[in-house]
């Protein structure tokens, strides 16, 4: 960024609509605002839930029901909403360039900007690859790809990958899952198989212990040797960080999120918080439940900060309870070494979209 003049303007500015921020309107909404001058930045004017993507994909879904307007619920939380995508940010001056030239400043900072996928190195352009995230652009993909479908191969063995195999199982002729380890990893051995038998039930065609190492033409590479070829990738692995963060002069990790402290703050420069996949703390996983985990103690630390009182530590969750959406009303269960099936776990899944959802439809 060159070095125009500004003026703050504001006191404090949400960058990104993502699970966090939602959370901590949704608190100031309901009478918890800080006071001062209060902005949202989003690229769009509403905000997708992830939770309601495989019922989309499915067909189960309207996208109306997949999303939260963001004007209602900010003028009930009395933010102004600013519509306008990131491409820079200055943190030592909390200064935030918008790609359509616009130049905003702040006392203070918060990102829940969210990540995309980490598309593994590759040679040529003859094969056709699209990130689970941002959502909007993956449905505008989605929706060109069926119009003319092909085999795809999906690459992560995570949550996000096993809902979108159950979800497009059957709307494409041939469906592949790769899992550089096993799948589902880390969870309880009843769900990894539960979760294996759906797939393959669904005619999925899974990998485990297969990383992909690369992409060379039309070929997927693990090792250096082909294991799968077709033109459609769907990437549901890896976080990737926004690129801008790593030139914003944040300290950020080897993979390029922002290092945090318990209280949710920028390790260097503490005038700026993050939360959610941009965030880079010790313990917490990249989730939309660890998301949600965070709101709580980010309203009360941004509220702390423009009050000068003192701030809360952010303790994430070890072990979540799981549901994946299996695409037809039910879902898979996993808690701890526990786990289930069927459609009551589908009710219960819905039930918690549809309440997230309703949580946020502000009327203001």
């Amino acid at each position: 960024m060159g070095d125009e003049g500004w003026e703050v303007v504001i006191d404090l500015l949400l960058i990104g609509a993502g699970h966090s921020h939602l959370g901590v309107l949704r608190r100031w909404a309901r009478g918890r605002r800080p006071k001062g001058r209060l902005g949202l930045i989003d690229a769009a004017p509403q905000a997708w839930y992830a939770g309601r993507l495989p019922g989309l994909l499915a067909g189960r879904h309207a996208p109306q029901d997949c999303c939260i307007e963001l004007a209602p619920l900010c003028r009930a939380a009395d933010v102004e909403l600013i519509v306008g995508e990131v491409c820079a940010l200055r943190a030592s001056t909390r200064e935030v360039r918008l790609t359509d030239g616009r130049l905003l400043g702040a006392e203070w900072l918060s990102l829940n900007v969210g990540a995309g996928r980490l598309v593994p190195p590759r040679q040529g352009e003859d094969m056709q690859v699209l990130s689970a995230k941002p959502f909007a652009a993956f449905l505008d993909g989605w929706q060109r790809w069926r119009q003319a479908p092909e085999p795809v191969a999906i690459l992560g063995g995570g949550p996000a990958g096993v809902e979108l195999a159950l979800a497009l199982a059957g709307q494409v002729p041939a469906l592949s899952l790769f899992s550089a380890g096993p799948l589902l990893e880390g969870r309880a051995a009843g769900l990894r198989l539960r979760a294996l038998g759906a797939l393959r039930r669904r005619g999925v065609w899974v990998r485990e212990h297969c990383p992909i190492s690369g992409i060379d033409g039309q070929l997927l590479l693990s090792a250096g040797e082909p294991v799968w070829q077709g033109s459609r990738l769907l990437l549901a692995g890896d976080a990737a960080a926004p690129a801008w963060l790593a030139h914003s002069g944040l300290a950020c990790d080897a993979e390029g999120f922002v290092r945090v402290s318990a209280t949710l703050q920028s390790l260097s420069q503490p005038r700026i918080f993050a939360s959610g996949d941009c965030a880079a703390l010790p313990g917490a996983d990249k989730s939309a439940a660890q998301a949600l985990h965070q709101a709580r103690v980010l309203s009360h630390n941004l509220r702390a900060v423009l009050a000068g009182r003192a701030l809360q530590h952010h303790r994430p969750q070890r072990q979540n309870l799981l549901l994946l959406a299996c695409g037809d009303g039910e879902a898979l269960l996993g808690w701890r070494g526990w786990s289930a099936g069927g459609r009551f776990c589908g009710y219960w899944r819905e039930w918690l979209d549809r309440r997230f959802v309703r949580r946020h439809a502000a009327s203001g």
